[in-house]
């Protein structure tokens, strides 16, 4: 038999190696990484729908119609830089804050050199145009030393950075050095192939590589975070941001009459990049697979500006979340009977306010991740549910095994189905009908067969009586060499347990004088003598714990076997008053008047029933 269950369970131990888990995905494993950050790609597109862009971010965009339109103008790309140059003229009369090129001017134009010398005049006097710069893989000891691009551009360090450190960069040789206002546009990808976060700027021996959107920012005097990186809050779409047509633009500037608005990018920051799919300038990004670089910059930029980038959550957020989601379950798990459905619904609901709160924290401005913490704590349920489970199959298996040995089937089905098992059903206090029942004659019959024959014989005998017994809604005790004891009104509750002693009675005398006639002449001194009494007595399983029966102690039970002792050339049935009382008219009871009982001081009256004539 089962012991008690004990606080120091399995479940214990199972919340125990969920933990260890735990622990090792937050420190090593990271298994659940990847479906962390679907999730929160999801919450992220679908709170960028709520939110618009910044005004001031333009976007003059390369688009497919403009390489087709300007195919005349500036032939196949990429074009003059000339043209570049007289689109910046344009702009510049506007006043624009910043001009922010996403293209790179990596090398001179060989077969243009006038051309580049055009745009280099007309950025001289331009003092907020931007370029970006790369820095490409390999080993960075076979780049350009630090400390000499540090005489050319603007390049922030500590004061012990290493002054032979090198890097291998990709600047904008075609611009003049003096026009070099330039950053990083290196976009790192997650381990899944994801751009979620845009790089401040990149240590390399205590020289900082400014990002380009790190480098305007700085210059227009908004404050840049201390931390190499920002998760970015995106908006919208890829075209969330205002767009202008680069050849629109281009045109417009060339008409005697211009159509378009003399200030529309007045103190605007301009972003002069690409969308045409054809150039190749796209990301994967939580918004879309197919992002545009440039929008990649203006989210960055617009990020900066506003101070409205995402602030991740601590490192030890989410085991911690899940830890307390594993603790809030384990005292449900620990009582008795648990209701797993209960707990799982109780989970699913605290599941849902946890998604909710990973949203609500997004527009807030916090990256959470709960979807590790959520899989930690569902696995934990159903690891601790399928134990309960196995442990609930095993004691009801045993109870059903228990029981059948002294109930009829369908109760103990009644009872395994109202959760009871041997420790719920002990130590009861009851009122109940206990029958004994004893063997007249049994001596004689057995001399006369073989000891085969008399096994047999009784078995026969006891399976017939305990079926009635059953079929009554009685509890076989047990057998007593002999003799039977059963008692009705426990474990069942039964208004009725002493009218039903009395009818099991009045039938097994019945199927006694059925198997008296089986046995012919041999069965002539077979009889039995049944004792019944009604009244309190303590009932439950004792026992060893390598055997427990349930049955019944007390003085009720002493008083019906010595009933049953009266019955000697008495009747073969023999009720107490207090049976009888209890019977009602549900039977004709005929007195035999009263008898003096061994352990009692007051003389017993007992009655003979019989059913009642029509």
């Amino acid at each position: 038999m089962d012991k008690p269950y004990s606080p120091l369970s399995r479940i214990h131990l199972i919340a125990l190696v969920v933990v260890l888990l735990i622990s090792l995905n937050s420190m090593w494993l990271n298994i659940f990484s990847t479906l962390d950050n679907r999730l929160s790609d999801f919450v992220v597109r679908h709170v960028a729908q709520q939110l618009s862009p910044d005004t001031d971010i333009v976007i003059v965009d390369i688009d497919e119609a403009s390489l087709a339109a300007m195919q005349d103008t500036a032939g196949s790309w990429p074009w003059p830089r000339a043209v570049h140059g007289e689109l910046l003229q344009g702009i510049a009369r506007q006043q624009p804050r910043a001009i922010v090129f996403d293209i790179l001017f990596s090398e001179p134009d060989r077969y243009r050199p006038e051309s580049d010398r055009f745009f280099n005049e007309v950025l001289h006097d331009l003092h907020n145009v931007y370029f970006p710069m790369l820095q490409l893989e390999g080993k960075q000891t076979g780049g350009v030393p630090l400390s000499e691009i540090a005489r050319v551009i603007d390049l922030p360090h500590a004061a012990n950075a290493d002054p032979d450190a090198r890097a291998i960069l990709l600047p904008p040789q075609a611009v003049a050095t003096e026009s070099w206002r330039v950053g990083l546009v290196n976009f790192t990808e997650d381990a899944d192939g994801i751009a979620r976060r845009y790089e401040l700027y990149r240590d390399v021996s205590g020289w900082q590589l400014e990002s380009l959107p790190a480098r305007v920012m700085r210059d227009l005097g908004y404050p840049i975070p201390q931390q190499p990186d920002i998760s970015l809050h995106w908006r919208g779409d890829s075209h969330a941001f205002k767009h202008i047509s680069y050849v629109e633009l281009y045109a417009d500037q060339s008409r005697q009459k211009q159509q378009r608005d003399a200030h529309e990018l007045t103190g605007k920051i301009v972003i002069i990049g690409t969308t045409a799919t054809g150039l190749h300038d796209i990301r994967a990004t939580p918004i879309s697979s197919l992002y545009p670089g440039v929008a990649i910059l203006a989210t960055a930029l617009d990020n900066l500006k506003n101070q409205r980038y995402l602030r991740a959550a601590p490192a030890y957020f989410a085991p911690l979340t899940a830890v307390l989601l594993i603790v809030m379950q384990l005292p449900l798990f620990l009582q008795r009977r648990v209701d797993v459905f209960k707990i799982g619904g109780a989970l699913l609901l605290l599941s849902l306010l946890l998604l909710g709160a990973q949203y609500f924290a997004m527009t807030q401005l916090y990256s959470v991740a709960l979807l590790t913490p959520l899989l930690f704590g569902w696995g934990f349920y159903f690891a601790a549910a399928l134990s309960e489970y196995l442990r609930e199959k095993k004691s009801r298996e045993q109870t059903v095994r228990i029981f059948n040995r002294f109930l009829d089937p369908r109760v103990v089905s009644s009872l395994v189905a109202h959760g009871e098992t041997p420790q719920s059903l002990s130590g009861q206090a009851r009122e109940i009908t206990v029958l004994f029942s004893d063997i007249r004659g049994f001596t004689t019959l057995s001399e006369k067969r073989s000891p085969e024959q008399i096994v047999s014989l009784l078995n026969r005998y006891f399976s017939l009586q305990v079926e009635i017994i059953f079929r009554h809604g009685g509890t076989l005790d047990k057998f007593i060499g002999d003799a039977i004891m059963a008692f009705w009104g426990a474990p069942q509750d039964d208004p009725q347990h002493a009218a039903h002693a009395v009818a099991a009675a009045l039938e097994m005398e019945q199927c006694l004088l059925r198997f008296k006639d089986e046995l012919g002449e041999d069965g002539k001194d077979f009889d039995v003598g049944i004792g019944i009494h009604t009244g309190k007595a303590v009932v439950g399983f004792i026992g060893s714990d390598a055997r427990m029966d349930y049955t019944a102690i007390g003085d009720t039970v002493n008083l019906s076997s010595r009933i049953e002792g009266l019955t000697k050339g008495v009747a073969r049935i023999l009720v107490s008053s207090d049976t009888v009382a209890h019977c009602q008219n549900a039977f004709d009871f005929s007195p035999t008047g009263s008898y003096k009982v061994k352990g009692r001081l007051q003389e017993v009256e007992l009655f003979i029933p019989s059913q009642v004539t029509p």
